[in-house]
């Protein structure tokens, strides 16, 4: 379950995203208000929340409680790359669906899920569709039509929703995380991720939750006695401190969580235009701290790229800046089903949540 402190506060953070007016959400001010949906319902902390260690804990311990050898789970390519192998570790069957940019894609958002495609994953051995908003690596913010399109899917053909939202407070205007779970029909059969390392940037805290129905909720309390047990407490006792004092502060503006917001933003902003002057070609993110660039047409002397046929060209490009630039980035080529690879093999993954003099030092070794 978890602390006690850490549950009951969890619940009173969540419980206003199931309360508000339907016809609301979409124009209210504060966060609270901002983006709920469903019937007005109170989230049990005893019983519809559970602490895990991190939001890979609390992935693992959803996954392993639900799917069983044979059942066959639809992930998004690209995908943060812990859902492939705790889908094959419980036995299940990873179905892929690509996330295809338009032609003129400029933002993250740009990137889209075709309904076609995706019911045509479905089958009847489909258990789960993963989720994942804001998006790693894209910083893609599913819309409103977006998630009704996937609610709708679950919903007709019975699916489980794992939706991992530890980016869900680095959301950048006028984009807004509306959670998936709060949509009509979505609470019975969601399990909503959060993290405390991603919400308050401390990412080796290693605490993560889930908020969702009694029923999967009982399941990973069994699973997680017979796995790591339990959370430290001093751990879970800081971040229901953190998170009291930041729920009072939510209505105000003056909240760390509106704050990051602040800060991350304009530095995102600020590298999508410094690597787009030297010949990438940014996405503006619309959430998370990451963004994907497009380096093909990045005028690189080929001499010194490797020459390896069964390396793909973000790999090798990858390599190259790290061993002539200092630049470390993640070739997205990695975040890709094998059968989708081609997809992400000319874009790279910077993540802009550093210091501005640790970003400038990259600017100038990129310009040179």
């Amino acid at each position: 379950m978890g602390h006690p402190r850490l549950v009951k506060v969890l619940s009173k953070l969540y419980t206003p995203f199931l309360r508000c007016d339907p016809h609301r959400y979409a124009t209210a001010d504060t966060v609270l208000q901002r983006d709920s949906f469903a019937p007005t319902r109170e989230i049990d902390p005893m019983n519809e929340i559970i602490v895990s260690v991190g939001a890979y804990g609390s992935l693992f311990a959803a996954i392993s409680c639900l799917i069983n050898p044979g059942d066959e789970v639809i992930i998004m390519d690209p995908s943060f790359d812990c859902y492939t192998p705790m889908t094959l570790g419980a036995g299940g069957v990873p179905v892929y669906v690509a996330l295809r940019p338009t032609p003129d894609a400029r933002t993250s958002n740009d990137w889209k899920l075709d309904l076609k495609e995706l019911e045509s994953k479905v089958t009847r051995k489909t258990k789960m569709i993963i989720l994942n908003t804001p998006h790693n690596p894209l910083g893609k913010v599913f819309t409103q039509e977006e998630l009704e399109m996937v609610a709708d899917l679950c919903i007709r053909h019975n699916l489980v929703c794992v939706s991992d939202e530890v980016y869900e407070w680095l959301v950048f205007p006028p984009n807004k995380h509306i959670k998936i779970a709060s949509l009509p029909g979505m609470w019975s059969r969601t399990l909503t991720i959060g993290s405390a390392g991603k919400t308050f940037s401390v990412t080796g805290w290693k605490l993560g939750w889930t908020v969702g129905p009694e029923k999967f909720i009982h399941g990973m309390q069994l699973h997680q006695q017979n796995t790591v047990y339990t959370c430290p407490t001093p751990t879970q006792e800081a971040v229901a401190r953190s998170l009291e004092e930041e729920t009072t502060l939510l209505s105000t503006g003056k909240s760390y969580f509106h704050e990051m917001c602040d800060i991350i933003e304009p530095k995102g902003k600020t590298m999508v235009k410094r690597v787009n002057q030297i010949g990438m070609r940014a996405l503006q993110p619309m959430g998370g701290y990451f963004l994907v660039a497009d380096v093909a047409l990045w005028p690189i002397p080929k001499d010194q790229l490797e020459n390896d046929p069964a390396l793909t060209y973000d790999v090798v490009v990858n390599n190259w800046l790290i061993k002539h630039k200092g630049v470390a980035t993640i070739p997205m080529s990695v975040f890709y089903s094998d059968g989708n690879k081609h997809l992400g093999s000319t874009y790279l993954r910077f993540c802009f949540f550093k210091e501005d003099s640790t970003l400038e030092k990259a600017y100038k070794a990129l310009e040179q």
